[in-house]
């Protein structure tokens, strides 16, 4: 069954762990959780494929695994915070993961994180990229309203 489309499905290289997504990824998910246990990370590592059909995958998701495409697994219902064991298990951090999946390197990841991060102007949903980012209405409301009290 296709994807049920969101509004939020337009930002830039993003993919938003919702319910539908939590549900299609819940055997990558499971197996990323399995690899808590050293016994698992061992049984894994000496033959990947086979210890993937222990698990409720799509052919596409065992690809996105076997090949550690870590934004295609989370296209297809990975969490971040599961798949980052599979990164763990390989002996990576989760700044190489991040690194990788921004297509940068770790020191220029690191630097943009410690910069702020990734600006927004390019990176917001398609239906307001072109508005300029601000604060919304309810927040500046609720800011005037504490500084006069204080003031």
């Amino acid at each position: 069954m296709a994807r049920k489309a969101q509004d939020y499905d337009d930002i830039p290289g993003t993919f938003v762990f919702d319910a539908e997504r939590s549900r299609e990824g819940y055997g990558i998910n499971m197996f990323c959780m399995s690899l808590m246990k050293d016994e698992n990370r061992k049984a894994f590592k000496a033959n990947e494929a086979e210890y993937l059909k222990k698990f409720p995958l799509t052919p596409a998701q065992a690809d996105a695994i076997l090949k550690r495409d870590y934004n295609r697994m989370l296209e297809l219902g990975g969490n971040i915070y599961f798949t980052a064991k599979l990164g763990a298990t390989d002996g990576h951090s989760f700044r190489h993961l991040a690194a990788v999946m921004t297509g940068s390197t770790q020191e220029d990841y690191a630097k943009m994180m410690l910069d702020g991060g990734r600006s927004v102007e390019g990176n917001r949903s398609r239906s307001g990229r072109d508005k300029p980012a601000g604060k919304t209405k309810s927040k500046s409301k609720a800011s005037s309203k504490a500084r006069s009290k204080r003031g």
